[in-house]
């Protein structure tokens, strides 16, 4: 069977470019961080599994929980042909469940196309605004992207910090640190 991410990306590409297209990119984006989130409860995965329940149905209730969560004009709930099409081909195709990591690969997909960098800052306490904005500047500089940061909080790390930007992971933990210098000093 293959992995979710596998069956997600070519689904994500496509939906991309056709929400590039439109000038949609935004309001696909957030359908998208809602469907990630209505599928982290199990009993909606449960429900869309069921073998009792038609295709329409499945489509109706999400398109009903898309426009609670989002709002009747969005792309999946019924705002756009090009969203309900996309709803009706993942049911078809029992992919429904891939929506979170479909979610995942347009973002990057978004931000690799508006020359962002989703960061992760994760230090054992709390930054402060003018730390952020300097952490911002130095890896937009090296990056060359434009830089949106997420903080968080670890106690375990000590001091210092660890920053992951996609692939590229920058670990100043003094943790780490600690954990290099007892290497090398029992060699």
């Amino acid at each position: 069977m293959a992995d979710n991410n596998t069956v997600a990306r070519p689904y994500a590409e496509a939906v991309f470019d056709v929400a590039r297209e439109n000038g949609a990119l935004d309001d696909l984006s957030g359908s998208l961080l809602a469907a990630k989130e209505l599928l982290a409860d199990g009993g909606l995965v449960e429900f869309l599994g069921s073998p009792r329940i038609e295709d329409d149905q499945r489509l109706t209730v999400l398109q009903d929980l898309f426009g609670k969560v989002v709002g009747a004009d969005s792309a999946f709930a019924g705002g756009s042909k090009h969203g309900t099409n996309f709803l009706k081909l993942l049911l078809e195709n029992k992919r429904v469940t891939v929506l979170p990591e479909i979610s995942d690969h347009f973002e990057e997909l978004k931000a690799r196309a508006e020359n962002k960098v989703d960061v992760t800052v994760t230090s054992a306490t709390e930054l402060k605004p003018a730390q952020v904005e300097e952490i911002s500047t130095a890896l937009a500089k090296r990056l060359g992207h434009a830089v949106s940061i997420d903080t968080q909080i670890d106690t375990g790390l000590i001091g210092g910090a660890v920053i992951t930007a996609g692939d590229v992971v920058i670990d100043g933990s003094t943790r780490t640190r600690l954990e290099g210098l007892a290497n090398a000093l029992i060699k």
